[in-house]
Formats: C-alpha cells, sequence, structure tokens
C-alpha cells in the first residue's frame, strides 16, 4: 500500500476524524483511572461561530495539555515511504503540527484568561507500529517524528506515564484544572452560586453530547445541576444549528428571569456568538397565551388548558425544555406533548426517593445542611427562630407558609425586629424586586430563590411536590413547624431520620 507524503498530516482535516477505542485509547483511559490525567475524546472547541474538532486530549493538571493524532500505517507501509518534511517544520520545535490546534486553544486562554494558558505537547498513536519496527525505519523518518513523540502499538500503561512525564517537570504554578476545562470547552462550564465556573461531571457531559430524542425525561437528585445543563444544552444546540427555537420552561417569571442572567453569563463567558433571541425562557402561563393569541383569543389570567387548546397545532419551537416537571400539572404535560409531536420535548424532574434509572445521580447539596422538626405553635416557634438567626448574623432567610400565615407573621415582625420583612411575589420581574435577609413567600414562588436557611408552616396544605422543593432549596438549614401531624411530616421524619442514621 502506498501512502502520500507525510505533509498530509499537516494539512487541516476538513472533516472530523472520531478516534475509535483502539488499544492505544484503551490503555489512556486506563492510565487515567488510576492517575491524575483526564482523557477527552472526540470533543469539540467552540469560539466566537467557530468549532474545532479535537480527536484526543489529555490534560495533566501538573504539567499541561497533551494532542493526540491516531494513525494506522504499518511497518510494511512506512520502511519504503517517501518521507518528505513539511516546509512550516523547518523552524519548529514541534515535529508534529498541530498548528490549528494550538492556536485556538492559545486564543481561548487569552481572551479568557489574559494569558497563554499551560504548554501544550503533542504526540502520534501509532496503532500498528512497535518501537522495536521503529528502530528499523529510515532516519528520515525519525527525524520527523522522534521516538520520545510516538505512543507505540507495543507500549505498556507505565510506559505511555513515562513518556507523558517527559514531556516536562511538574508545574505547581498551572491552572487549576477547572481553569483550563472551563475555558477550553464552554460547553461544560457550570456556573457557581459564587459566579465562579466548575467543570460539569462525566453524567452531565454525557447528556450535553447526548442527541435528544423526539420525547424525552431527564431524571436527577436534588440539587444536581439540572437546570443549569438545560442552558448548555441549549447553547450547544444553536452552536451546532443556528437556525433552531428553542423554549425552556420555568415555574415563574422570577425564575425565568433569573435563567436568563445566568444564560448570559454563560454566554459572556464562552466567548461564543449565538442568537439569544433563539433562546426563550417562559412560564406555563407565557406559552399557554401565545397559542391563545395565535387562535386570536383573549389571554388567560391563570393556567387552564380547555379542549380547543389541545385540537389545534402550535409550532412555538423545535425543542422545548420544560424545568422541574414534578411541580406542573398532568394536564399541562399533556398539553406540552400536544404541540410537540412533530418537534422535541423534554421534562426534567426532581427525584429524591430512589437512584433507579437517575440520569444525574451526584447532588451538589450540604451533607452537613442541618434538618430538624419541631411540633409546637408554629407561629411562635417562627418568630422565636427567626430573631435567634437574625442575632447570629444568618443572611437570605426565608418563610415558607399558607398566605394567612405570611400575613399574620408580617404584622408581628415587623413590630418585633429591625430586620425589613418583604412578602415575595414571584409574578414581578427580577429588576423589580426588592430583597433582604428575610423573606416570606408562599410555596409556589420559591423557584430558583437563594436560600440559606429556610423556615417551613402550613405543610399539611401543600402539595408534596413542592414541601420536596423548598427543603432541598436550602443552602445550610431546613426547620419544620407543625402543630398537627400530618402524612406529609411522618414521611419527611421517616427519610431524615433514616438519613441521619447513616
Amino acid at each position: 500500500m502506498n501512502i502520500p507524503s507525510l505533509t498530509s498530516i499537516f494539512k487541516k482535516k476538513k472533516k472530523k476524524l472520531i478516534v475509535p477505542d483502539t488499544i492505544l485509547i484503551k490503555k489512556l483511559k486506563a492510565l487515567s483511572s488510576q492517575s491524575n490525567l483526564l482523557v477527552y475524546k472526540d470533543i469539540t472547541i467552540y469560539h466566537h461561530t467557530d468549532a474545532f474538532f479535537i480527536p484526543l486530549m489529555v490534560i495533566d493538571p501538573l504539567r499541561g495539555i497533551y494532542l493526540f493524532e491516531s494513525k494506522e500505517w504499518t511497518y510494511d507501509e512506512l520502511k519504503n515511504a517517501d518521507i518528505q518534511k513539511a516546509q512550516k517544520q523547518d523552524d519548529s520545535e514541534n515535529t508534529l503540527a498541530f498548528e490549528n490546534k494550538h492556536d485556538i486553544i492559545r486564543k481561548k486562554f487569552n481572551e479568557l484568561t489574559h494569558s497563554d494558558g499551560v504548554p501544550i505537547f503533542n504526540y502520534l498513536l501509532m496503532e500498528y507500529l512497535s518501537a522495536d519496527e521503529y528502530e528499523h525505519l529510515s532516519d528520515s523518518f525519525k527525524e520527523l517524528l522522534p521516538k520520545e513523540k510516538i505512543i507505540f502499538s507495543d507500549a505498556q500503561e507505565a510506559d505511555i506515564f513515562k513518556k507523558l512525564q517527559a514531556a516536562s517537570s511538574e508545574n505547581e504554578t498551572l491552572l487549576s484544572v477547572d481553569e483550563i476545562l472551563g475555558t477550553l470547552f464552554i460547553q461544560y462550564a457550570l456556573l457557581r452560586s459564587d459566579d465562579t465556573f466548575c467543570h460539569a461531571s462525566k453524567e452531565q457531559r454525557a447528556f450535553i453530547d447526548k442527541e435528544l430524542e423526539d420525547y424525552s425525561e431527564l431524571l436527577g437528585l436534588p440539587r444536581s445541576g439540572k437546570s443549569s445543563i438545560l442552558l448548555l444544552k441549549a447553547v450547544v444546540e444553536l452552536l451546532n444549528d443556528a437556525s433552531k427555537k428553542i423554549v425552556i420552561i420555568k415555574p415563574t417569571i422570577f425564575a425565568c428571569d433569573i435563567l436568563k442572567k445566568k444564560l448570559l453569563e454563560i454566554v459572556e463567558h464562552a466567548i461564543v456568538e449565538i442568537d439569544l433571541t433563539s433562546i426563550e425562557i417562559l412560564t406555563p402561563l407565557e406559552l399557554i397565551n401565545r397559542h391563545q393569541k395565535k387562535l386570536k383569543r383573549e389571554p388567560l389570567a391563570q393556567l387552564f388548558i380547555d379542549a380547543k387548546l389541545m385540537k389545534k397545532s402550535f409550532k412555538v419551537a423545535d425543542i422545548i425544555l420544560c424545568d422541574d416537571a414534578q411541580l406542573y400539572s398532568i394536564e399541562f404535560h399533556e398539553y406540552l406533548k400536544h404541540i410537540q409531536k412533530h418537534e422535541r420535548l423534554l421534562l426534567t424532574y426532581t427525584e429524591s426517593d430512589s437512584t433507579d434509572n437517575l440520569q444525574f445521580t451526584h447532588s451538589f447539596e450540604n451533607p452537613e445542611k442541618k434538618v430538624s422538626f419541631y411540633q409546637t405553635n408554629p407561629h411562635a416557634k417562627a418568630m422565636h427562630l427567626i430573631y435567634s438567626l437574625l442575632e447570629r448574623g444568618a443572611t437570605n432567610i426565608v418563610i415558607a407558609s399558607n398566605a394567612l400565615s405570611m400575613e399574620r407573621l408580617k404584622e408581628d415582625l415587623d413590630s418585633f425586629i429591625e430586620e425589613n420583612v418583604l412578602h415575595f411575589d414571584s409574578s414581578q420581574r427580577l429588576i423589580n424586586q426588592n430583597f433582604s435577609n428575610l423573606l416570606l413567600s408562599e410555596y409556589k414562588d420559591l423557584s430558583e430563590l437563594t436560600v440559606h436557611h429556610i423556615i417551613l408552616m402550613d405543610l399539611c396544605f401543600s402539595s408534596e411536590n413542592e414541601i420536596k422543593y423548598a427543603l432541598h432549596l436550602a443552602k445550610k438549614s431546613v426547620t419544620i413547624l407543625y402543630e398537627e401531624d400530618c402524612l406529609e411530616i411522618q414521611n419527611l421524619r421517616k427519610t431524615y431520620e433514616k438519613s441521619n442514621q447513616k
């Protein structure tokens, strides 16, 4: 078999080269499970309007980035080949030309970190060439591709690790892994509550990369990052096809605005150019009223789905991503399936009772969060707890109750403490919201609130899904107040008493 001049190695590839899981790649993956190396296969780097495909990359937190190309050349093919060095390589320290990949990586680091980033090292995976066979090749081949830059077919994991380590000495001053990954792979950069970014987990990355089916469900533990992942998924869908229209559903206007703010921050961080008008974040009522308008009907003040809406088609988006689906009625679920019967629909659910078939099995919930139960006079106990929390300098305190309890508490708190007490209204836009360290809220309004401490009242008059959402919203403490026992409280006690025994 004749092969062309090795100059072809250095030409820009027009098509994606999907690297198969060869023996050498399997060895690299096995090596990563025993070391601090991170292996990324068939990965895309997005920059402005461009997408750059990387067949194989390994991140070494102590040395930098290793880039690989995989070749299937055999000794018989190479021993008589005409070897010519690429002109661009004459003055280069690198014997493998990865110029395009180096350029995009450097640009990403310079624009996001204002630095050159981390060192980049190039390697060739020779899947069918042994180290002994290499020694019998011409000097011109060895000059172009020196031995230290090649991983041979008979290399053992220890040999591979040693060769990678030989690229450079350890450097403790390199950027952190989160900074490296968050810079290169914006499609996996999760925005934390403190406005820093972290890298998505393996199962989260798998969901982002997966092609959505016509109808699918995403299940995850509480605080497993579902909402943030939906934003990244929407961005990636647009990067891959700018013509798409995407709608994300959130329960309240306030929750929609919080998600819109996060979307802007993600896109700003990513340095990608997408049409943000192609991603709309709507409440169920806003979606229904779009349909009403199309049918030349009056807008609704409250969510109601009648027979006519279920008979008329309505193309609103190529993809609808419905977050917190457990908070919506079955009728609304059926409505979404109706309008998306020829398009794609994803529903996300928070599932905490079982880990069977969950796609997001890791929760970022604080394991030290305290959950307390008090059977007492809820109103009096709430007053005492609020005063104690404020005395300790606690912030972001929310009391969730029904409307009647809320009014009574507000009257007493206004005369009892100096802190400004506000009734939270999720029907108002974020720009119109006033916040204090102490908020009174109904359960239906809690979505996307920032909460450190939450006091729950009137549980026997609230839905199970609303209660579960409230429980996992707080980051530091949950206090449950009740005067009379009920099934909801009994179930909660069993759950948390069992957790505390583990």
